[in-house]
């Protein structure tokens, strides 16, 4: 429900704000007062577009503010946690900002949004009746809510379009796998040779740097074990010098020195731990030596196995040191194929159930919305001649569709028609109606259908636009009677539909030499006797004119 607007530099309004309740409440004043501006500011903060002569003259920018109670408006607040703009309580604040470069800024609860995020909150929150483009009626989408609405089997239509999803991706996913089955046999045979390739190489882990290890040993056996020998002979066993017995002189005649002089005997330490060190390389030469052999063969084998090894790493365009965590990911990969091979039958089964599940959903709410289709045509019918839509004709059309192309919103799609004289084909609303007429048959329908709407906010434009009398009285009871479930915003010219608002707000227009400012003010009961005396009898009012009034407003409090 809409509380408060609050208006900024807009058009005539330098500052402005109006709350509202609940029930319908009727916006009233002179021709060319401003009463419209209510509306285009309404539709400004749902996201409408916004022309920059919107804004008042010499200022920079214009600002609206909207904020509704959606305490009542579950889908509202589902839109809003999603979207991550959640209210504190159950307020909801929509604003936007205009300004004189043409930049327009949208808030949602102090955030910025975008103006389809504006849009489609306002959408859920209020649906003006007016004849521009926030006419409902003219959606073919709101012709399947609203009857899906009025025959209670939303629920219904929410599953099947959840259904209908599961389905959709089941169904895909089955075709992707089947149409590439001939693929995925060629890309399993070839994962499946080039694993058999790796399996027959045999790779350990840790092998490829210990043969080459062996082989840079191998490849220079000769010349080691040539080394090797002059080696020990320098160290221990060359007849003529060697460092073993060249140490065991030195410390042999350090050992005989009398009194040895102290850098000497540090010396003489030097060398016995020189000693001790060639002894043991000596050992460890001759060690090495011992199990030292020249074996070609062996050599052989190794390069063969390195050869092997490189020649699958070119093959495979990657550094040998990878082939084994290539091998992991052929294997890995041949797996999924492999199970996405043995899924898709189970994929089929699955769509196959899915679409089952569809088909009886799908017919459960077409004879559900053909039934309810029945009773909204005679229901909103009756209401035409009290409309002084006379011998007018409205028809719920449920055309079917190809059943071999299952659609989100089941086996038909739903268009309101309308034939406006008597012998006519009915044709879409769009084609038809003109913009009263439009305003009247939603009206009709929204009554119809008041118990079952999710919008909590009707707002309606000068529904009353080419009628007056008895008419325009039925007209105010329609609208008293739908705000006293709700909420409505009415603009009227007639003092019959305004007697019916349980709310008056007069707008009026000062004009001063260098501008106009329009306000809008809350008539108390004897204020509303005055302003629909106004109504009734244009610039002279007479003390008939004033009892006229009273009693249009006592006949409208007995009503409810």
């Amino acid at each position: 429900m809409l509380t408060s607007l609050t208006v900024k530099n807009f058009t005539l309004v330098e500052s402005l704000e109006v709350d509202f309740s609940n029930g319908m409440t009727a916006l009233t004043g002179e021709t060319g007062a401003g009463k419209s501006l209510v509306l285009d500011a309404l539709s400004m903060a749902l996201g409408d577009r916004a022309d920059t002569d919107r804004i008042r003259q010499g200022q920079d920018r214009a600002e609206v503010s909207a904020l509704f109670d959606i305490a009542q408006s579950a889908a509202a607040a589902e839109w809003l946690t999603d979207n991550d703009f959640a209210p504190d309580g159950n307020d909801c604040l929509m604003r936007r900002i205009l300004t004189r470069e043409g930049r327009s800024r949208g808030y949602i609860n102090g955030q910025p949004a975008t103006m389809q995020q504006l849009r489609e909150l306002g959408e859920m929150l209020m649906d003006i009746h007016s004849q521009h483009e926030h006419q409902s009626l003219l959606r073919r989408d709101s012709h399947r809510q609203m009857l899906d609405d009025f025959a209670a089997c939303t629920t219904l239509a929410n599953t099947l379009r959840d259904t209908h999803k599961q389905w959709s991706s089941t169904h895909q996913q089955a075709q992707k796998l089947a149409s590439a089955s001939d693929e995925l046999e060629a890309r399993k045979a070839l994962l499946g040779f080039q694993l058999e390739e790796l399996g027959r190489l045999a790779l350990m882990e840790g092998e490829l740097p210990r043969l080459e290890e062996q082989q840079q040993l191998l490849s220079n056996a000769e010349a080691i074990l040539r080394d090797s020998h002059a080696l020990i002979q320098l160290c221990r066993d060359d007849d003529d010098f060697n460092l073993q017995d060249g140490l065991g002189r030195a410390m042999h005649l350090l050992g005989s020195m009398p009194n040895k002089p102290v850098a000497l005997q540090e010396v003489e330490k030097l060398l016995n731990s020189a000693l001790i060190e060639v002894e043991e390389a000596g050992r460890e030469i001759q060690h090495h030596l011992d199990s030292f052999e020249l074996d070609p063969e062996q050599l052989q084998q190794i390069e063969e196995r390195l050869s092997a090894i490189y020649q699958l790493a070119r093959k495979h365009r990657i550094n040998p040191e990878e082939l084994l965590e290539k091998q992991r990911a052929l294997q890995a990969a041949l797996d999924q194929l492999t199970g996405g091979t043995d899924n898709l039958e189970a994929l089929q089964q699955r769509a196959d159930k899915l679409l089952l599940e569809y088909q009886n959903q799908a017919i459960e709410l077409s004879q559900i919305r053909n039934e309810a289709a029945k009773q909204l045509s005679v229901l909103v019918e009756q209401q035409f001649s009290a409309l002084s839509m006379k011998g007018a004709r409205f028809v719920v059309n449920l055309t079917p569709i190809d059943p071999t192309n299952p659609t989100a919103h089941g086996l038909e799609n739903i268009e309101f028609l309308i034939a406006t004289n008597p012998g006519e084909p009915p044709k879409p609303l769009a084609r038809i109606a003109s913009g009263g007429e439009l305003s009247r048959i939603s009206l009709a329908i929204q009554v119809i259908a008041a118990r079952h709407s999710t919008i909590a906010t009707l707002v309606f434009d000068e529904v009353d636009v080419g009628i007056g009398g008895a008419t325009a009285e039925v007209v105010g009871r329609l609208l008293r009677e739908l705000g006293s479930g709700g909420q409505v915003i009415c603009v009227t010219h007639q003092p019959q539909v305004a007697a019916c608002a349980h709310h008056q707000l007069r707008v009026t227009k000062q004009t001063g030499a260098d501008s106009a400012h329009s306000d809008i003010h809350r008539l108390q009961e004897d204020e509303r006797i005055g302003e629909i005396a106004r109504m009734l009898g244009g610039a002279t009012i007479t003390a008939t004119t004033l009892n006229h009034a009273r009693e249009l407003l006592e006949l409208a409090n007995q009503t409810n």
